[in-house]
This record gives structure tokens, C-alpha cells and sequence, in this order.
């Protein structure tokens, strides 16, 4: 049964009027008398009398009004009861293999140190991977290149990435882009980026590693596109050819981001926290 109805009962109850509960539970009368009739048709009783000052309870009513009073009361310790423990319950947390490689250890190590009783797990992907499992309730929160494509998504942190075009510092660089798993975020931005220059891309290379793309960048294999945030943290900073994008041709932040409808109850405490 909706505890909504039981608490538009025991409000109608208490005020012995519809007018009064409905300015007490801020709706239209309308809306008091509708939800007194579905929750009486539910139960196939008459719980009030209408009478000329309002109305009153009847003999089904005045039994059943303690009853309502002790199922509102244990539902709502079981509801804040379930919050308490969400808040030391579990954490899913989706994230992209480049913010995976940049600060997910220090990320979760911080949490774990904040929520001891915390469980967390780790699912990694790319961005097209982590939003499917964000949009399916498999994660409670996800780290993805770029802004959120979803309206059902909403940004909890936005980090800003410097991108640059990575290439081997050799003169003749063969036209061969290097590229991740399908679902990048960075390699389709690279693909587009380089038709819209009109360069030519004679074939693409895929590999599962960033540490092995920026290796073939460095042995001259071809060129690739990452946050300098990936390349700095892996040390190839010295060693390969870097080409920084204005923020005007390649704004692709990492966003923390959840669902607008299952939103975390540490969420404060995300929008805070030093990434």
C-alpha cells in the first residue's frame, strides 16, 4: 500500500476536514478527496462520514487509524534505516581506463580512509562501456571523457584535461593513428578532428593498453591523441612529440557523474572532494 495514501488518511483524520489536511499537506483538495476514495475502494471500507463542518471518522476509521499511525511510524524507521546503512553500505564506481590510470587509486584509497565500512568496487571501460553501466544501475557513479550525452546523467565533478596530439619525435611520421578500445572518447575525437583538418589517415591501429600506445608513439609507429595527464603520470612526456589542442578545438573534461534518479548519498561529499 502507498504510505502516502495511510498519511493523507491520518492528516484528514487528525484536521477532521479535507480542506484543512490539504494546507497541511500543501496539495489541492482535489487531490486530499482522490486519495481518500482510492485508499477506501483499496480497502472496501468507509473510513469517514461526511458531515456539514467536515468530516469524522467511522467505526472502520476510528479502528483503523492506530493501525495507519504504526505502519507509517515502521516504515519510515525502516526507510531511514536503509539510509544509514547506504551510507557505510556499498559504492559502484565505473570509471574510464585513462582516469583509471590517472587518480583512481588515490580517489578510492581517500574514500576507503573517509567510509571505512564503505564496500567499493571497480568497474573500467570506456566511456561508452562505464555510461552503459551507469544508465543499467550497474554503477552508482562513473568517471567519463567529456560532458554526459544522457539526460538522465548529472555531473557531480568536472575535472578539466589539457589534450594534446602525441606523435614520435622522428621527421617522417607515418599516417597511422593509434587508437584504444572502440568507445574512446579521444579516438573519435581524433578521427573527427583529423577529417575536419582534411588529413589523411591511411589505416588505425587498435590496442587494449595506454601504456602500449604510448609506446608505439615513441618507436614511431604513428600518432594518438591523450590527456597530457596520462602522459606525465606515465613519464613518456620527454620522449614523444606534443601538440596541446586549444580548449576551443578540444574541451573533453573527465566528469564524476550519476544518475539524476539514484542519486548517491555521499554526493556532498563527491562535489568536494580533491581530485
Amino acid at each position: 500500500m502507498d504510505l502516502n495514501l495511510l498519511k493523507v488518511f491520518v492528516s484528514v483524520a487528525n484536521k477532521k476536514s479535507i480542506s484543512l489536511a490539504s494546507n497541511e499537506l500543501k496539495c489541492a483538495q482535489s487531490n486530499v478527496t482522490s486519495r481518500i476514495k482510492q485508499l477506501e475502494k483499496i480497502m472496501e471500507l468507509n473510513l469517514f462520514h461526511r458531515v456539514p463542518k467536515g468530516v469524522i471518522l467511522t467505526e472502520h476509521g476510528e479502528r483503523f487509524y492506530p493501525k495507519a499511525i504504526e505502519i507509517i511510524h515502521k516504515m519510515e524507521d525502516a526507510i531511514f534505516s536503509l539510509k544509514d546503512e547506504e551510507k557505510i553500505g556499498q559504492l559502484k564506481v565505473g570509471s574510464t581506463e585513462c582516469n583509471a590510470v590517472v587518480r583512481i587509486s588515490p580517489f578510492l584509497i581517500k574514500l576507503h580512509e573517509d567510509f571505512p565500512q564503505m564496500q567499493l568496487e571497480l568497474f573500467t571501460g570506456t566511456t561508452k562501456s562505464v555510461t552503459e553501466q551507469i544508465l543499467d544501475y550497474q554503477v552508482d557513479i562513473a568517471f567519463i571523457s567529456g560532458e554526459p550525452k544522457s539526460d538522465k546523467l548529472m555531473v557531480l565533478r568536472k575535472i578539466e584535461e589539457e589534450i594534446a596530439i602525441l606523435e614520435p619525435t622522428i621527421s617522417n611520421v607515418p599516417n597511422v593513428t593509434l587508437t584504444f578500445k572502440e568507445g574512446c572518447v579521444y579516438d573519435e575525437f581524433l578521427k573527427d578532428y583529423y577529417e575536419e583538418k582534411g588529413i589523411y589517415v591511411e589505416k588505425s591501429l587498435s590496442f587494449g593498453s595506454l601504456e602500449t600506445i604510448l609506446s608505439c608513439v615513441k618507436v614511431g609507429m604513428g600518432k594518438t591523441l591523450l590527456p597530457m595527464s596520462i602522459v606525465k603520470k606515465m613519464g613518456y612526456d620527454k620522449d614523444i612529440k606534443i601538440t596541446v589542442l586549444d580548449k576551443k578545438e578540444a574541451n573533453i573534461p573527465t566528469c564524476l557523474v550519476c544518475r539524476k534518479d539514484y542519486i548517491p548519498s555521499i554526493s556532498e561529499y563527491l562535489k568536494k572532494l580533491e581530485l
